[in-house]
């Protein structure tokens, strides 16, 4: 029985790596993906929330002393609020949940930190309500922790992650966009993320999540030793350059008392963004936007404009130039001196909507394709409609043509082009 030719073996032998490849790459991204990883936000309503309240009562039996305490958070967070003197039955009436941050129930004493929710509906009156003033933009919250070197946002479950889950924004002037972590959240939101500058990327993103621009929320927690005292550093930081807002820091006497403090430093997060929007800080990126302009620099933008003037300068020099030589001007009107016969005028294809899809192994090559492709004459707006890097990503091009022309265009400028039935695949 004859053997088969090597070059056969050899195409089966890449096949059957290729799949291999396929194989691990898949198996790769869904463990990426997978497992516990996601803490869902449990708080975000109107609701009058003060957290913190401590207190420590003694009565007959630990239930009257816990009785007790309650009544007396109650009443400390009504003062913290700036409530008025009322009674305790009203005041127990606006009161639509104790939460218990910690507590320890002796025999006769109660110790314990609590937090009490106001319903706003039953409160306002008495409070004034809090004046309305414009809320913020949709913010995309990334929290980043960073603790031993590393730096994680929802790869795995950290009490960073798990106390912006138990905030409530529900009275807060910004509007979070918090997710949970699950899913996809891991590949598209991490610390690399925050480091990124490509417009392309970050309005890709965003536009996943429906927010108009990004919030980083970083807290780096040093031990001093190991289950000894903690101190945190917490930086806020803004948009896509990552703009400074603020700093701070808080400490903790042993790692139980850890939850409380980064409970305590997102509040201050959001006082200080909210400051931020107050002063006019937190304002959209436009070059975030949609629009034609995609990745240039305004800089650039404006070179382009001053380039296009010289040129318009330019071309009217040579026609008067022209002129003065004796060539016969072509009047305004679109006719000729010899039997005013309008000369035919282009008339604007239409755009049609072409898919492409295209390889784009790392974010330098996304941004490289869709900067090409914003170049291609024709080419009216594109929308990127699936992200995959380390795969084949896919975008929605209008463009001024066949599918023929916009594929031709593109092997000009260096792609290799695959066609198919209303879609085209290119790759460098």
């Amino acid at each position: 029985m004859p053997l088969p030719p090597r070059g056969w073996l050899r195409h089966v032998v890449a096949v059957f790596g290729a799949l291999a490849l396929l194989a691990g790459g898949y198996a790769l991204v869904l463990a990426q993906v997978s497992g516990e990883r996601g803490i869902a936000p449990t708080a975000s309503s109107a609701d009058i929330e003060v957290r913190g309240i401590e207190v420590d009562v003694t009565g007959d039996t630990g239930e009257e002393a816990r009785q007790q305490a309650w009544r007396e958070a109650q009443r400390k967070a009504w003062d913290k609020v700036g409530g008025p003197e009322i009674s305790d039955g009203q005041l127990s009436s606006m009161v639509s949940a104790i939460v218990i941050e910690r507590e320890n129930i002796g025999p006769e004493r109660y110790i314990a930190t609590l937090g009490v929710v106001f319903d706003r509906q039953r409160a306002g009156r008495y409070l004034g309500g809090q004046s309305q003033q414009r809320a913020s933009a949709p913010m995309l919250l990334i929290p980043v922790l960073a603790s031993a070197g590393s730096y994680t946002t929802f790869e795995r479950r950290n009490e960073w992650q798990r106390a912006w889950a138990e905030f409530n924004p529900g009275t807060s002037r910004i509007d979070y966009v918090r997710p949970s972590g699950a899913g996809g959240d891991s590949l598209l939101i991490n610390f690399g993320q925050t480091a990124r500058r490509s417009r392309a990327w970050w309005r890709t993103t965003l536009d996943q999540y429906g927010a108009a621009d990004a919030l980083v929320a970083v807290a780096r927690i040093d031990y001093q030793f190991p289950g000894g005292p903690a101190r945190g550093i917490f930086t806020a930081r803004y948009g896509p350059d990552s703009t400074f807002l603020g700093e701070f820091e808080l400490a903790a006497q042993s790692p139980e008392d850890v939850p409380a403090m980064l409970a305590e430093a997102v509040r201050r997060f959001d006082r200080m963004f909210e400051g931020a929007l107050e002063e006019g800080k937190l304002k959209p990126d436009p070059t975030l936007e949609g629009g034609d302009t995609g990745d240039i620099d305004p800089v650039l933008l404006r070179l382009i404009e001053i380039g296009r003037a010289v040129r318009q300068r330019d071309a009217a020099a040579e026609e008067a130039g022209a002129q003065q030589a004796g060539t016969p001007a072509r009047p305004e009107d679109g006719t000729t001196e010899t039997g005013n016969v309008p000369e035919p005028t282009e008339t604007e294809a239409p755009a049609r909507a072409i898919t492409v899809q295209f390889a784009t192994p790392d974010a330098g090559a996304f941004d490289a394709t869709l900067s090409a492709m914003r170049g291609v004459p024709g080419v009216r707006s594109l929308a990127v409609t699936s992200t995959a890097m380390g795969g084949t990503s896919v975008m929605s091009v209008r463009y001024a043509g066949s599918l023929d022309e916009l594929a031709e265009a593109l092997v000009q400028r260096g792609f290799a082009v695959n066609r198919g039935a209303g879609a085209l695949a290119i790759s460098r």
